[in-house]
């Protein structure tokens, strides 16, 4: 990448580069991109794939993947989605993530092809992360599907023979189907003939769907059972990381067996140097400790309330009620997550996702009256925090991956000493 660094304290938005193909939307297919990357030189044949599939704890697979194949010496990269501050955090190209100057040089060498083939914005930046991968002449990359995966734009890496599946449940139903049986078949044509695929346990009609798939394809599919957290040291917090690690484990020695140097002391050394933002992560603003966690559809939100109940003490929480900030976008099953997320005598102030329609106070209500007594409206997340945090309890943030990097990003936003969760 040469001299190229990452710019101060003013981000790059790319917003000049990125958001004329926003206005394309979702528009799931492969032709497009496969026509473009043609024009580019097929940056994406360059370099080996795994691809890991999936509704929740794709990201968490991914980075933990990431992290053991860099601490086995081999020249990995990331490919995950979404990002909470930065378009940079998408890609990352060894151990760092890409330098702007190196991101906006991609981008602006794919964008005549890009508009020539009416690219999406996802499109454009995937191709601009292949291009990055084949230039940093990196070995492997591991590639996080961003919606779906028979039609999503990663599965234009034509080899792919290493596939993972994160948690599949009802999640974006307006792109990919209204019951997990027609999600998972989308999220199951990633599979190609002869690859190996790694799923931890998933409910039965999603496991039926998987498994029809692999044989379809002439896979293989191997289940395997969460790992026992006292026999291993993961990076990422909460008891869900114990099925995403057996799927990153199964993975790792997948590869393996194909050749790569991936030995059990390396993974050991990845799994506890994993971190994912956004994910039971501490801060503090203006004093007020912070749990921040996406929890931005209903498995995770699930999965959220689930932990904390388990294990309050381990994220700071007192006995007691809970205060809760949540901004939830409003193609999410708002009264559905929040009811799961609070607990009776919990309290919430629900606030806007900036640049985003979300669920207000009064839907949330209509939709959910029982919820009435415990949901109050904030006109802004720094509002919302205030209000929550007026006794200095820790405040739980989240509904929206959006709003935990407005968090994160918020001038008063601080680390504390120890945290549980580092950002990348």
């Amino acid at each position: 990448m040469g001299d190229e660094t990452a710019v101060g304290p003013e981000l790059d938005n790319f917003a000049d580069l990125i958001e004329p193909f926003s206005r394309r939307g979702v528009d799931l297919g492969l032709d497009r991109l496969q026509a473009a990357l043609a024009e580019l030189g097929n940056p994406e044949r360059r370099f080996a794939a795994v691809q890991v599939a999936g509704t929740n704890g794709k990201g968490s697979i991914c980075t933990l993947v990431h992290q053991a194949l860099l601490a086995a010496g081999i020249r990995a990269g990331l490919y995950t989605s979404p990002h909470l501050v930065s378009w940079t955090e998408r890609i990352r190209l060894g151990h760092d993530p890409i330098a702007a100057p190196c991101l906006r040089r991609h981008l602006e060498a794919a964008t005549p092809i890009a508009q020539r083939h009416q690219l999406t914005s996802f499109e454009l930046v995937t191709a601009a992360a292949f291009l990055a991968f084949a230039e940093a002449e990196l070995q492997l990359v591991v590639l996080e599907v961003g919606l779906g995966g028979r039609l999503d734009a990663t599965t234009c890496h034509p080899h792919r023979p290493v596939i993972g599946f994160a948690s599949v449940g009802l999640d974006h139903a307006e792109f990919l189907g209204p019951d997990p049986a027609t999600i998972a078949a989308e999220k199951a044509g990633v599979l190609q003939p002869g690859a190996v695929a790694i799923s931890a346990p998933q409910s039965p009609e999603v496991a039926a769907v998987l498994n029809d798939r692999a044989a379809a394809v002439g896979g293989e599919l191997r289940w395997v059972e969460p790992l026992d957290l006292n026999q291993w040291t993961l990076g990422l917090s909460g008891a869900v990381q114990a099925a995403n690690g057996a799927v990153a484990l199964g993975l790792l020695r997948a590869l393996k067996e194909r050749g790569w140097p991936v030995n059990d002391p390396a993974i050991r050394r990845g799994f506890a140097a994993a971190r994912w933002p956004g994910r039971l992560q501490q801060l503090s603003w203006h004093g007020i400790p912070l749990l921040l966690d996406g929890a931005h559809n209903l498995p995770a939100a699930l999965a959220l309330r689930t932990e904390l109940d388990a294990h309050p003490e381990r994220h700071g929480l007192a006995s007691g009620p809970r205060y809760w900030v949540l901004g939830m976008l409003a193609n999410k099953q708002g009264p559905e997550i929040a009811a799961a997320l609070l607990a009776p005598g919990d309290r919430a102030w629900i606030v806007p996702v900036p640049g985003h329609a979300c669920w207000s106070l009064a839907a949330l209500t209509a939709a959910s009256p029982r919820l009435d007594s415990q949901l109050h409206s904030a006109p802004s997340l720094e509002a919302g925090l205030a209000q929550a945090g007026s006794g200095l309890q820790r405040v739980v943030v989240a509904g929206s991956l959006y709003l935990l990097g407005q968090a994160a990003t918020s001038e008063q936003a601080r680390a504390p000493s120890t945290r549980l969760n580092q950002t990348q």
